[in-house]
């Protein structure tokens, strides 16, 4: 073998095997000690646990609710609807046939609920993830009256429940108001507790 070509390849395979040690194993290490250090929550999934520690969900992934006593979700393209290992979306355009039939479906579903009135966006179409925890407050508002109805409460009761939920931008210009839908069934279910004196 020629020496020359011998004396080349040597510090490239060193340097393979230190880059690979280097970016392979010792990097990802310290990002991970750095995280669970200095945010634990979020590098832990963000895990929402109820008053027994039973993880319920995480406050950043989305998930399917489906009863009318809960304030439903937008649609998920995520695989079968908020599945994390299947997170994407549609990839449909605005001229997509497929696209314009599920809508208009979700928008007579949203009619058969009782939803009056223009129909919020958000309440129609999915996030690009199709793992989105919120929707807008013009969503969960028009879904006061079916949860009031559901659970016998008063609408006010529920819509003032949704205004204290509201989520408003982040240094008042990023992002937009939102509510998470998560933090806002959770509450309602805590507001029934507290209505029978008993526990779920």
């Amino acid at each position: 073998m020629n020496k020359d070509f011998v004396t080349s390849l040597r510090p490239a395979v060193i340097l393979t095997i230190l880059f690979a040690l280097l970016l392979g194993i010792v990097y990802p290490l310290v990002m991970t000690c750095i995280g669970q250090a200095l945010f634990p929550s979020q590098a832990n999934g963000s895990l929402v646990r109820d008053s027994q520690g039973h993880v319920v969900g995480s406050s950043v992934v989305g998930q399917a609710f489906v009863s009318d006593r809960y304030f439903q979700t937008r649609p998920s393209a995520a695989g079968k609807g908020y599945e994390g290992l299947a997170s994407s979306g549609s990839n449909l355009g605005p001229t997509s046939k497929a696209l314009v039939a599920r809508v208009r479906a979700d928008i007579d579903k949203q009619r058969d609920a009782g939803i009056t009135g223009p129909v919020p966006i958000d309440l129609v179409t999915a996030s690009g993830s199709g793992l989105d925890p919120h929707l807008s407050p013009a969503s969960a508002l028009v879904q006061v009256k079916r949860v009031a109805r559901a659970r016998g409460l008063p609408e006010t009761q529920i819509r003032d429940l949704v205004n204290r939920n509201v989520d408003h931008p982040l240094l008042g210009f990023l992002g937009e108001d939102r509510v998470d839908l998560l933090a806002l069934n959770r509450q309602l279910d805590q507001l029934a507790n507290r209505r029978t004196g008993g526990t779920r």
